[in-house]
């Protein structure tokens, strides 16, 4: 997981190249690196661009100065290992760290940046355990077993790790909601699990919406979180009304008091063709339990939307105004790709989001 991937450029960084006094018009690192080996140079990043590149001298030290007016995520890439720094001007920062135990690293004089090697332990475990996943599923495979049950072993390992990596890292942000290392916890579980943690994001974002006014980092979060909020987990879900085939109304209130699988796809849409195959089956495990779906698509074309019903022996209440992407039930989901579906419960509120496969049926057989 690289997380220079995880931000998007919020300060304007000058790089400079000589040494100087340091004062509240910049920021400067101060590294030391044992058993470098084949590392000689050190690189830091703000987001995905490169800001520069220090050299390890005789002593293996090195020397970064910038300017940062507001505090922001820096990486620090020594050889392929990144370390999380939050810069700002008027600091001095020291950091310290050994090839031979990569993880166990120092930083002073940054006290976000301290914080931050909490999270960074978090987010290094989770790494390894997804090189592990993929380790496992190349040796499987070589071994002749059927892909699909790899897959479906691997799928559930990973969704266990994600879990617990999600849980470390929402204890974690609470924890440091004073500070700006919390909310660089948010952006790695926004990252990592940006659906299944979504309550918790949406509520953070209003939690913290106030306290770093200037930070536009935080600000484009929070004016994120704000946009999604109306259909996030938890959320009475939009109403609106379309047609059948027939030419008969329907709401979505009209099917309160059952769970409800919001299903926006269309005839053209290939996955969303091998995903009804899955639906038809968990529909009618379930439809005598208090379960149905509303498909919506998103076709223009009237005769080929009946057709995949046909084929796909779609048995549920089906509807569509044949706008395609300006669908008004689309526009209203803010649905920008196909499959996207929404769970809904009896009482009309958005309890889970893109239920695929095993997580249907998972959900379903949980709640019903």
């Amino acid at each position: 997981m690289k997380i220079g991937l995880m931000l998007t450029k919020v300060f304007v960084l000058i790089f400079l190249t000589s040494c100087g006094a340091v004062d509240d018009t910049k920021f400067t690192i101060n590294g030391h690196v044992e058993n470098a080996g084949g590392v000689s140079n050190i690189v830091l990043y703000e987001g995905e661009k490169e800001l520069g590149a220090a050299a390890l001298d005789e002593n293996q030290d090195f020397y970064f100065e910038g300017n940062a007016p507001e505090p922001g995520l820096y990486t620090l890439l020594v050889g392929e290992r990144p370390y999380m720094l939050v810069l700002e001007n008027g600091e001095t920062v020291k950091f310290q760290a050994d090839m031979k135990k990569p993880a166990d690293y120092k930083v002073s004089g940054s006290k976000t940046s301290a914080k931050l090697k909490e999270l960074d332990a978090v987010r290094e475990t989770f790494q390894k355990q997804q090189t592990a996943l993929g380790q496992e599923f190349e040796q499987r495979m070589n071994n002749g077993e059927e892909a699909a049950v790899v897959q479906s072993d691997l799928m559930t390992k990973s969704e266990n790790f994600i879990a617990d990596l999600s849980e470390q890292v929402v204890e974690f942000s609470l924890d440091n909601k004073d500070n700006l290392a919390g909310f660089y916890g948010m952006l790695i579980l926004y990252t990592v699990d940006p659906t299944g943690q979504e309550e918790a994001l949406v509520n953070y974002a209003e939690e913290v919406k106030d306290q770093f006014p200037n930070n536009d980092a935080v600000q484009s979060f929070v004016a994120h979180m704000a946009a999604i909020k109306p259909l996030s987990i938890g959320q009475v879900a939009p109403d609106f009304a379309s047609l059948t085939p027939e030419g008969d109304e329907v709401k979505l209130s009209d099917l309160r008091g059952q769970y409800v699988l919001l299903d926006f796809w269309a005839a053209w849409c290939g996955p969303c063709r091998q995903e009804n195959p899955n639906i038809v089956e968990q529909f009618h495990r379930f439809k005598d339990k208090g379960f149905t779906v509303l498909g919506v698509s998103l076709d223009r074309d009237r005769d080929a939307w009946l057709k995949a019903i046909k084929d796909d022996k779609l048995e549920w209440t089906q509807i569509s105004d044949l706008k395609m992407w300006d669908s008004e039930a689309g526009q209203l989901y803010n649905i920008s790709a196909i499959p996207a579906s929404f769970m809904i419960d009896p009482d009309g509120k958005i309890v889970g989001k893109n239920l695929r496969g095993p997580a249907l049926r998972q959900f379903l057989e949980e709640n019903l």
